[in-house]
């Protein structure tokens, strides 16, 4: 997806896609297990079993994208900055919190409607049903965008201090709350006291890259691969220390958020800063999967869950790993399909009207 206020740059696309294709795979290794199908059990395959963490690869890559603004425009206009991202999230959160209100109609309560405002929260419409249910994070995210200009006027006027206050802040705040809450892991997954952090360092990431960037830029083609694999070995301790939803309270879910958003930092800056090239035809489906991964991170479950309803783990072939690659490769093609569809009838006509909230204009080139 292209900015009007930054150069475009192919790289964060392709990061959205493999955000929103993990937490693809998270769902859908869950609904092949319901049908019938083997579960995953190894903790190294943590980024899949436990792929909800594509959701701070998100917000990490939130924050590095947007402080990254504010470095090149050095002022943001708050009042286009915040429309611009309502035309980018609103339309379709609208669409898929209707769609969950219609799902309940026979339970619903007119108080029911401020849960746009906080989806994360209480018996929101939105999380009765997992065919809504990723859109939990879009009040949380749209909380940081208003937040933001704030945030990076102070950090271009202190640098990177003014963030690593915040986060000092964040981390008392995490111990704080920990023994009032039974559900700790819950809540420190789904509200601002376990992801405002995230956010802050993807912004702090982008301070950084910007200070160190010609030496990220030669020694990036080094460092990936041990990045990849840090986050591999990352995901792994998760899994087997503290798995989602199976341990609803416990202390290592304090430093998690943390520990999980620094190495998708890490990973960040350095698919960012790398000067080398993937295959033509592989660098484009992964920007077009970025460009179309908020439709296919809010509706995929929309595919995936009547898919498994309805054939469960289907036998193609007869042998189980094959059948399960098939499958995997059918319903992801579907949902590709239908987020194309999506962002072409839902997004693509409202982000057409956004403007620029700064003073730097961007190269048409880029466009």
């Amino acid at each position: 997806m292209k900015s009007l206020n930054l150069p475009y740059s192919p790289r964060i696309d392709q990061l959205r896609w493999f955000a929103a294709t993990l937490v693809f795979l998270y769902h859908y290794s869950l609904a092949w297990r319901g049908a019938g199908g083997a579960g995953l059990s190894s903790p190294w395959l943590g980024l899949i079993t436990e792929g909800h963490t594509g959701v701070a690869l998100f917000f990490t890559l939130s924050g590095f994208l947007f402080m990254r603004i504010a470095q090149r425009q050095r002022q943001i206009a708050y009042r286009p900055f915040i429309r611009n991202r309502l035309l980018r999230v609103a339309p379709l959160y609208l669409v898929v919190f209707l769609l969950a209100l219609s799902i309940g109609r026979d339970k619903f309560q007119p108080q029911d409607v401020l849960y746009v405002l906080s989806a994360n929260l209480g018996n929101a419409p939105t999380s009765q049903t997992v065919v809504t249910g990723a859109a939990w994070c879009i009040p949380l995210e749209f909380l940081f965008y208003l937040l933001f200009p704030f945030l990076a006027k102070f950090v271009l006027e202190q640098g990177a201090t003014y963030l690593w206050r915040l986060l000092a802040l964040m981390l008392f705040f995490k111990v704080m709350v920990y023994g009032e809450n039974e559900r700790a892991t819950l809540m420190y997954f789904s509200t601002f006291v376990g992801r405002f952090d995230q956010f802050l360092i993807g912004m702090l990431a982008a301070v950084l890259f910007q200070r160190h960037q010609p030496w990220l830029a030669r020694l990036a083609g080094w460092l990936l691969l041990p990045a990849v694999a840090l986050a591999v070995g990352d995901s792994a301790l998760q899994a087997h220390l503290a798995p989602f939803n199976v341990v609803p309270r416990t202390p290592f879910w304090i430093g998690w958020s943390m520990l999980e958003s620094a190495v998708w930092a890490v990973l960040i800056v350095l698919w960012v800063s790398w000067q080398g090239r993937l295959p033509v035809w592989l660098e484009r489906v992964m920007t077009h999967g970025g460009k179309i991964s908020f439709s296919f991170y809010l509706l995929h479950m929309g595919v995936v869950q009547p898919l498994a309803r309805t054939f469960g783990a289907p036998v193609l072939t007869g042998m189980p790993a094959l059948d399960a690659a098939l499958a995997l490769a059918l319903v992801y093609g579907a949902v590709w399909a239908v987020a194309t569809l999506s962002y072409h009838a839902i997004e693509e006509p409202f982000l057409r009207l956004r403007s620029s909230y700064g003073t730097v204009p961007v190269p048409a080139s880029t466009h």
